[in-house]
């Protein structure tokens, strides 16, 4: 009898675990946060380079780069809080604080604008860690806790400058020893092919890559993530919770600070009533990108998209010689269909293989 005869059956193949089925590039790709911003972007950006012909000089999207990075940086804080399933309503007036403390230190004391500088960070960390304490220490809702910073620091901002300055208005610093140096770090440009760049946009790029990296690539993000999705549960794994949101909060308030040391020094003086309603764009531009206010999901590059669409639109509008008043209207739609984008996204990544 041939040795074949003897040979046992060959095994059956193993049937493939469906734990570890792989889903396709479509399927990863709609499990991107930042997929429909990213749409979004190419079809307003395609609207207003058809129908306003000045928006197409270099020079007219090195400008939408800047007012898009404007909102922006401080909207990276955003994005990180509400990903840790929080969210700040001081944002817009903290930016006009920090300006303020800086400038007020700086010229009413008659020191360094560096001094300044200094004065008005740990003023805005301490700002920071103060919500995100209250919040933790209280179980109050962030809307509630940053809500009343909000109120709080408005009527700080008008009362205190007009005590100091007698006016609505910090007095001009440019004269002040430091300027300089501090106007070429936060408030400086460059030409790039006849182009005027301003620096804000590598600051913004950088902060992008920054947040992107803690996400994706640290222990730091997995504990935002899980925070974000679920306190008790994270908690139960060992997380720090607690830490983890008082921490999103300073980060917040070093965005908000480095932006307002910007509008100091590109202007050299701050009116008081300034940033108020600017809190909803840093949101809003999280929540077009792809952040949920649930928490949980989100990226800090969806919300950069997110800032790009904004400064796209309001600047599209003006060379498009529309309304201004449109730009309101926006930002209230594009609010709504992010939300609606968004669940079907998720529903789309969870279904698809």
């Amino acid at each position: 009898m041939s040795q074949t005869l003897d040979r046992p059956p060959p095994a059956p193949s193993p049937s493939a675990d469906e734990r570890f089925a792989q889903k396709s590039v479509g399927a990863r790709l709609l499990g991107r946060p930042e997929i429909g911003a990213l749409v979004g972007a190419v079809v307003i950006f395609l609207l207003f380079f058809i129908v306003a012909p000045p928006f197409r000089d270099a020079s007219s999207l090195a400008t939408v780069l800047y007012q898009s990075s404007l909102y922006g940086i401080p909207a990276v804080g955003v994005a990180l809080l509400m990903i840790g399933g929080e969210f700040d309503l001081s944002t817009g007036v903290a930016v006009t604080t920090s300006a303020l403390v800086s400038s007020i230190t700086a010229y009413q004391l008659s020191v360094n604008v560096w001094v300044g500088i200094l004065v008005s960070l740990i003023v805005a960390l301490g700002i920071g860690a103060l919500n995100g304490y209250l919040l933790v220490k209280t179980g109050l809702p962030s809307f509630l806790v940053t809500l009343a910073t909000f109120f709080m620091l408005t009527g700080l901002n008008l009362a205190v400058t007009k005590i100091v300055s007698g006016g609505v208005a910090t007095q001009d610093i440019s004269n002040i020893d430091g300027f300089d140096t501090a106007a070429a770090i936060f408030a400086s440009d460059f030409t790039v092919g006849g182009v005027r760049i301003r620096i804000t946009l590598l600051y913004w790029l950088l902060f992008v890559a920054i947040a992107t990296v803690v996400l994706l690539r640290t222990r730091i993000g997995n504990w935002i993530y899980a925070a974000g999705g679920s306190s008790p549960s994270a908690r139960a794994v060992g997380v720090p919770v607690n830490k983890v949101k008082i921490g999103l909060f300073m980060a917040v308030a070093f965005t908000v600070w480095f932006t307002g040391m910007h509008v100091l020094f590109a202007f050299n003086t701050v009116q008081s009533g300034q940033g108020v309603g600017n809190e909803f764009l840093y949101i809003i531009a999280a929540v077009v990108g792809g952040c949920l206010l649930t928490g949980g999901y989100g990226s800090a590059i969806g919300a950069a998209i997110g800032a790009f669409i904004f400064g796209m639109t309001e600047q599209g509008i003006v060379l498009a010689g529309w309304e201004a008043d449109w730009f309101k209207f926006f930002l209230g739609a594009m609010l709504l269909f992010a939300c609606l984008l968004n669940a079907y996204v998720r529903r789309r990544a969870e279904t698809t293989k």
